[in-house]
């Protein structure tokens, strides 16, 4: 199956990137990496909150009046 990935896959990954990059850079690639993943949590939590605290005032429920006020108003 395509999914799933065993240990043996893993493994030849590693070494894959060993090879390509070297020993001396996979710890700055691994930083960086949780850097910009953390940067990019960061903003999408800032986005949602900016979306919820700017809910246009459209999409809140109007209050309509009853039956009795509708009554109570005077007509011109």
């Amino acid at each position: 199956m395509f999914g799933t990935l065993g240990p043996q896959e893993i493994l030849i990954i590693f070494l894959f990137i060993l090879l390509l990059f070297g020993a001396r850079r996979i710890p700055e690639l691994a930083r960086a990496l949780g850097k910009g993943i953390k940067e990019f949590r960061r903003a999408t939590t800032e986005l949602v909150e900016d979306i919820t605290e700017e809910e246009p005032e459209e999409r809140k429920p109007r209050r309509r009046p009853h039956a009795r006020e509708r009554e109570a108003e005077p007509e011109e």
